[in-house]
């Protein structure tokens, strides 16, 4: 069944400009709202808008340039026109910041559904349903009530009207549960603080190394935030990530090896960051992304040109070789690893790991000496994986 979604942006906040308007995480409240719906499958994605000043414009042009249909219309007969018969509509009300998964949740419905929180003064800002339930600002609505609503609207708010429409229809009712992250109402920018927060911490997700689980949280919470606000696009720090590996792989070959490992330190948040961008945007990068599967072997290429670099001339010839075989071991360790102990798997081998353990080499001028303990590094590693899966299959 067909999926759109209707989103009222017309009303003001407390400072005279429109709730959709107010900011959130970099972009707009509206924006926030739109990606939502279209995280859940909804299109087209209407707005409903008095008027369209020009932040109102840019902030559809953003979503546009991502590739996210939105059409604002004026009128409520336009908007019922711009959905299919029988399709099923999501209904974000105006000035609502909803959690992601809440509007997943009721997009999933294949019935007309209505979000509630407790009718209590932590929610008394939300629209009272009876003398239990408040909506919550989300519903999931059918096509053809829409229409009829739309019929005999006259000067009454589209809003409310359908809201209580629906729920006469026999409307299933979804509470928030407690705990559960819920549905924020606001009409000022001090409002979305807190759930901007929310939404920044629990962009971080899971991390498999020691670097990205204990180094660069600092550089990486920093650059997510500075970069909210920027037109960056998630895609562009994954290729500039390779384009740096790629770069020290050459200062290498040069033998400029301290600044091939300060191009490869910078390269490491630069996929972390990336991710966190696209979650914060609703847009999970692809899991088959060429520039992110790139970045291992370039980040191979870069040991064997250290390793080149070291055996030049023969007077080091072992240098080389010792780079290949960690190259070897490491790859059959990644291959083998699957499903091994979550608090093990920070400590074995990985592109950032190795590069953060060049330092102290660096700084002493080993470079060798760091080559050697990749190996051993890389080898233990491999073995470590081969016992825990003999053991988990015996």
């Amino acid at each position: 069944m067909a999926l759109g979604a209707l989103i009222s942006a017309y009303q003001e906040d407390d400072l005279g400009g429109l709730r959709a308007l107010l900011p959130l995480a970099g972009r707009t409240l509206l924006e926030y709202q739109v990606r939502c719906c279209a995280a859940a499958g909804a299109a087209p994605v209407v707005i409903m808008v008095e008027r369209v000043p020009q932040a109102l414009q840019d902030a559809f042009e953003r979503l546009r340039l991502d590739g996210i249909g939105v059409f604002p219309v004026s009128d409520v007969n336009e908007a019922v026109s711009r959905f299919e018969a029988g399709s099923m509509i999501l209904v974000i009300g105006d000035g609502i910041a909803p959690p992601a998964e809440l509007v997943a949740e009721l997009a999933e419905d294949a019935a007309s559904a209505v979000a509630t929180v407790r009718d209590d003064e932590a929610h008394a800002a939300f629209e009272r349903i009876d003398a239990e339930a408040r909506w919550a600002g989300i519903a999931l609505v059918d096509a053809h009530l829409l229409g009829s609503t739309a019929a005999m609207l006259g000067d009454w708010d589209l809003q409310s009207t359908l809201l209580r429409r629906t729920i006469q229809d026999g409307a299933r009712r979804v509470a928030v549960a407690e705990g559960a992250p819920e549905p924020l109402l606001v009409d000022r920018a001090e409002q979305l603080e807190g759930f901007q927060r929310a939404l920044i911490s629990a962009s971080r997700g899971a991390r498999s190394d020691v670097a990205s689980r204990y180094l660069l949280p600092p550089v990486e919470e920093l650059a997510t935030t500075q970069l909210l606000e920027t037109p960056v696009r998630p895609g562009w720090l994954i290729w500039a990530a390779l384009a740096l590996t790629i770069a020290a792989a050459g200062a290498f070959t040069r033998g400029w090896l301290g600044a091939g490992l300060i191009l490869l330190l910078l390269s490491t948040p630069l996929d972390l960051v990336a991710n966190r961008l696209a979650t914060l945007r609703l847009r999970p990068l692809p899991s088959r992304m060429l520039s992110r599967a790139a970045l291992w072997p370039a980040a191979g290429v870069a040991l064997l040109a250290l390793g080149w670099w070291l055996s030049r001339g023969g007077e080091v010839w072992g240098s080389l070789v010792t780079a290949g075989t960690t190259l070897a071991f490491a790859e059959a360790a990644r291959l083998e690893k699957g499903a091994v102990l979550p608090g093990l798997e920070l400590w074995l081998f990985s592109r950032r790991n190795a590069v953060f353990a060049a330092i102290p080499f660096a700084i002493a001028g080993a470079w060798t000496a760091y080559l050697l303990a990749m190996l051993v590094y890389a080898a233990v590693s491999f073995f470590l994986v081969q016992h825990l899966r003999n053991n988990h299959s015996s």
